[in-house]
């Protein structure tokens, strides 16, 4: 691990001011990420700005029809919310799935949303859901704001404050996990909004991605059975010692099968 000064800040405006007085400085919000990769010395950020006592991330509420949570709120809290649990049910048994024990209880929503690892299970709701992402600048829609593996929207200095998204009991996320890091070799989230299927897949290798040809097809009255024959891009899967290409595009299918069902059920 290179070597690196530490701060943290009391509040967002002083490390907003961190991150801008040190164009090498990296925002650390869970760490579970982060620490991995400096440990392999994969990166060399010259100050970690730790994010983990802003009272601006911290909080879950209601704002009308949506549920909005703050950004340091980790998986722990997500899954255990009585509110997420209320109005957003898939994504409280999501949250309950990352990792382990350990993971869930430093791990936070806002540096899984920025981190964007191409097997995160947080993306995938995102993008199903059609949530906003608020950053300390701007709202970006989740369609604009995953880009690519381990890309988004945010620009230097700027931090992820929030997640706002629909209520919703119309969803379901189904994880086919890897046994030892419980990253998803492929996690569907699909959901019905305003009576539209929304289906994004998580963990194909080249980042999340709505399959579009496939919430056309349902929306057409196609069978779930018929979804064998719906386009698959392989451009959206890689290959590694896990899983093939072809073995992870398999099993896109199945999940998404099995998600689709049980949102029918």
């Amino acid at each position: 691990m290179h070597s690196f000064a530490y701060s943290r800040p009391d509040t967002l405006a002083d490390a907003l001011a961190a991150l801008a007085a040190d164009p090498d400085a990296t925002a650390l919000s869970g760490g579970q990420t982060l620490l991995p990769v400096l440990r392999a010395r994969l990166a060399a950020p010259t100050r970690l700005i730790d994010l983990g006592r802003l009272p601006e991330l911290r909080g879950i509420r209601i704002a009308g029809d949506r549920l909005e949570i703050a950004a340091g709120e980790t998986h722990a809290a997500v899954a255990a919310s009585a509110l997420v649990q209320d109005a957003l049910p898939a994504l409280a048994s999501l949250a309950s799935g990352i990792g382990d024990p350990q993971v869930r209880n430093r791990g936070t929503i806002g540096g899984s949303i920025a981190n964007n690892d191409p097997s995160a299970c947080y993306p995938s709701a995102a993008l199903a859901l059609d949530a906003v992402i608020q950053t300390s600048r701007r709202s970006v829609a989740a369609d604009a704001f995953f880009t690519g593996m381990f890309t988004t929207a945010l620009e230097p200095g700027e931090i992820v404050t929030a997640i706002s998204l629909p209520r919703c009991d119309k969803a379901v996320y189904l994880k086919f996990a890897n046994p030892a890091s419980r990253f998803a070799l492929i996690g569907v989230f699909s959901a019905k909004l305003q009576g539209q299927t929304r289906i994004a897949i998580t963990g194909g290798g080249a980042g999340v991605f709505r399959w579009s040809a496939a919430e056309r097809h349902m929306d057409a009255g196609g069978a779930l059975a018929g979804l064998a024959g719906v386009a698959l891009d392989a451009d959206h899967f890689n290959g590694d010692i896990h899983a093939s290409v072809a073995y992870r595009i398999q099993l896109a299918r199945t999940v998404t099968q099995r998600a689709l069902a049980v949102l029918a059920a």
